[in-house]
């Protein structure tokens, strides 16, 4: 008789999709893993899941978002951050497109984001993971949450629009600050002249038309190397000051001087050897010296002045009616050319004092100016921003991008600058677009152009050519730190899946969005313009010579803007054949 099989384990039972007492994220651990057989319990394990990640970063210190090789950047700190918070193996570490890595937008270098959205498959263990990231991440860039999304998503795709925010001060709609050294020199004599820009010379850079060609931070080597020299020289020449002033100095170096009248050769040397060189003693007792004037005085006016005082004019066969008489028309003419020249540098002098008090004053209440962002200047300012709603061709406002490339076309939703912040002490415009997709420099270069044409370094009618194909201009492009992100959004996406998943916004993290504005993005755009003067410098190469093409409409742009005008003309007319009876 056959013996009997030994009765089969039963099955194991099945897990069940939700359980409030266990993560369902989890997977079921082996008996090994819970100790059974004295063995060491396993780590649990987690799934990917697709997901979205929401996320705020200062862009100081970093060449953009996109990843590059050999520069830091925003990419690159966040996907070693997310391998060292366990959310990335390591066989997908450094490979992106494994886990499926989008990015919602692409920032510039140096431009930050308040509300940035990127996704991919990650190992995602709730509710700590946010934690853990930020945990490997510096203090410039903060996870504020994620999203399960479908496995579809792509942050990239899926973004309807695109809010940017630029923080435009409000002097830089002031034609008359910082203005450019042709400026300067086209006002003299208009009645409402420009003075030099002294605020930016004072922070210690050169400013491109104004102070030099370049722009570069100066070399403290170098400057320790000048001022040194500087003092050798100047106590070069206080040595010798000090021995020509001196009435005991035999040392022949005075130069030779004017002969009033007929003098000769022979009477040179009895002028000089009865100490009628350069300087002389006053009848008072008290010297002066010929440095504290001009030299064509000193060395005009002491040979005569000697010959009254310390000399006898007899002594060097001069008739004393010859020496008043030659004394009286050289008094007359240092009286009417000379003089200027002394009360001229004495009032430089006095106005270099006013200025270095007004700066004084300048650093306690820093950028203090009476333009301001008035209801005439704003409906003027927006007028401007509004040309660019719309579709249009950017070829113009973009690099490396031809204007047949179909995708130099973009549409923008709205341009506007209604309001007005105050950072750190000083007035920023709040320039908010919003558009689908935007191309590399192009916000910055829309805004470049409406401050010039707000400054009057371009027309106003520039515009009725600068979306055409057929026109090439050099556009200039606004400096990057008062850009950032405000926000992306997912509007289609949102409401096809809003019965299944949870929309992707920043509305929960609103307030920690907030936040972070006000401790890292807000605080590095005030101080750039604090300490670098990044508008300010910017400014100063606003004109005609580095960017020609503002003058387009006074040759070209005159027949552009008359085609232009037929073309919309011809768009607006119907055809007669389609005309209802």
């Amino acid at each position: 008789m056959a013996a009997a099989s030994p009765p089969a384990s039963p099955p194991h039972p099945k897990r069940p999709k939700m359980s409030s007492s266990s993560d369902p994220d989890q997977e079921p651990t082996s008996p090994s893993a819970a100790g059974v057989d004295g063995a060491q319990p396993r780590t649990p394990r987690y799934k990917r899941r697709k997901v979205a990640i929401l996320l705020g970063y200062c862009g100081a210190g970093y060449q953009g978002m996109q990843k590059n090789p050999g520069a830091r950047t925003i990419e690159g700190d966040l996907e070693e951050a997310l391998y060292r918070a366990g959310a990335v193996p390591e066989a997908d570490r450094a490979a992106p497109r494994r886990y499926d890595w989008a990015r919602a937008a692409r920032t510039d270098k140096g431009v930050s984001a308040a509300a940035q959205v990127v996704s991919g498959r990650f190992y995602v263990d709730p509710p700590v993971f946010t934690d853990r990231l930020n945990a490997q991440l510096g203090p410039q860039i903060r996870a504020f949450g994620y999203v399960r999304v479908t496995n579809s998503f792509n942050a990239k795709k899926f973004c309807d629009r695109r809010r940017y925010v630029y923080l435009l001060p409000v002097f830089a709609l002031d034609p008359s600050a910082h203005p450019d050294r042709e400026a300067v020199m086209a006002s003299v004599g208009s009645g409402s002249e420009l003075t030099k820009c002294l605020e930016c010379s004072e922070r210690g850079r050169k400013v491109p038309g104004v102070m030099g060609r370049e722009g570069k931070v100066p070399d403290p080597v170098l400057q320790e190397e000048q001022s040194v020299e500087a003092s050798r020289e100047e106590a070069a020449v206080d040595s010798n000051e000090d021995a020509n002033c001196d009435p005991a100095s035999t040392d022949d170096r005075s130069a030779d001087l004017p002969i009033p009248g007929n003098e000769t050769n022979a009477q040179i040397p009895e002028m000089r050897s009865n100490g009628a060189e350069t300087c002389d003693a006053e009848p008072s007792g008290g010297t002066f010296c010929s440095g504290a004037v001009p030299a064509s005085i000193s060395e005009t006016v002491c040979p005569i002045l000697n010959s009254d005082s310390n000399t006898n004019s007899d002594s060097v066969g001069v008739d004393p009616s010859f020496v008043a008489e030659k004394k009286g028309s050289i008094e007359a003419v240092v009286t009417e050319d000379e003089k200027k020249q002394v009360m001229d540098v004495v009032t430089e002098d006095e106005k270099k004092q006013a200025i270095d008090v007004e700066g004084s004053n300048q650093e306690e209440v820093p950028m203090r100016s009476t333009f301001s962002y008035t209801n005439e200047v704003k409906v003027k300012f927006n007028r401007i921003l509004i040309k660019y709603v719309g579709t249009h061709n950017f070829h113009n406002f973009t690099t490396r991008t031809k204007a047949e490339d179909p995708a130099a076309k973009r549409f923008i939703i709205s341009f506007a600058a209604d309001r007005v912040v105050n950072l750190d002490g000083i007035d920023f415009i709040r320039c908010e677009v919003v558009g689908q997709s935007f191309m590399l420099h192009q916000i910055r270069k829309m805004i470049g152009l409406a401050v010039a044409v707000m400054r009057n370094c371009a027309p106003e009618s520039i515009y009725d050519v600068a979306f055409r194909k057929d026109v090439n201009l050099n556009v200039p492009t606004a400096p990057e730190v008062g850009l950032y992100l405000d926000e992306c959004m997912f509007t289609s996406y949102n409401k096809k899946w809003k019965d299944s998943h949870e929309a992707v916004s920043m509305e929960p993290y609103s307030e920690e969005a907030e936040e972070f504005k006000l401790k890292y993005i807000f605080p590095h755009i005030a101080a750039m313009e604090h300490k670098e003067g990044a508008v300010a410098l910017w400014l100063h190469s606003l004109n005609s010579r580095n960017y020609p093409d503002f003058r387009y409409m006074d040759n070209a742009g005159t027949e552009a803007s008359i085609a232009a005008a037929v073309e919309r003309v011809d768009e607006v007319m119907v055809p007669s054949d389609n005309i209802s009876e």
